[in-house]
């Protein structure tokens, strides 16, 4: 297996023979509960790395189309995701778990519209949107119910 696909395969995620997105989303939000315990700045520059060597490495392995394997955008996306919280909090992780899972799932209004996107930029953009739809929803949770959300 080559770099490029190890990292388009979320590190080994993708192998996963049932439900590789959903491996690759939990296995992200464990990391990114670590991330949150380290300074800010952390999760937010892992989520870039996330992006921008998912995109190259998607490119680099010549993925056609969205195949199962490829989960390095749930990753991204998870980890953007975790952005709307401000400390880590097992609920809170939990939350951006589930609602990144949902929404990344049934893809509604921009995500759908960035899953059709061609390429790389759309296989990386759906679960990007999704981060940061799903990040909106932690932080107003998170603003009503402080102490549960972090």
């Amino acid at each position: 297996m080559g770099l490029a696909r190890f990292v388009a395969g979320g590190f080994g995620c993708g192998a996963a023979p049932i439900a590789p997105g959903t491996v690759a989303s939990a296995a992200a939000a464990l990391c990114g509960y670590a991330l949150l315990l380290l300074p800010r700045y952390t999760l937010s520059l892992a989520a870039l790395a996330a992006i921008l060597a998912g995109f190259f490495a998607i490119r680099a392995a010549r993925a056609d189309g969205d195949p199962g394997w490829v989960v390095i955008d749930e990753v991204a996306g998870q980890w953007v995701t975790l952005l709307g919280l401000a400390r880590p909090s097992l609920s809170g992780v939990l939350a951006g778990f589930v609602i990144f899972r949902i929404l990344d799932i049934t893809k509604p209004g921009p995500v759908g519209w960035a899953d059709r996107q061609p390429g790389a930029a759309g296989v990386m953009a759906d679960d990007v949107v999704a981060g940061l739809m799903s990040a909106g929803i932690l932080w107003a949770a998170r603003s009503r119910w402080p102490a549960l959300f972090g």
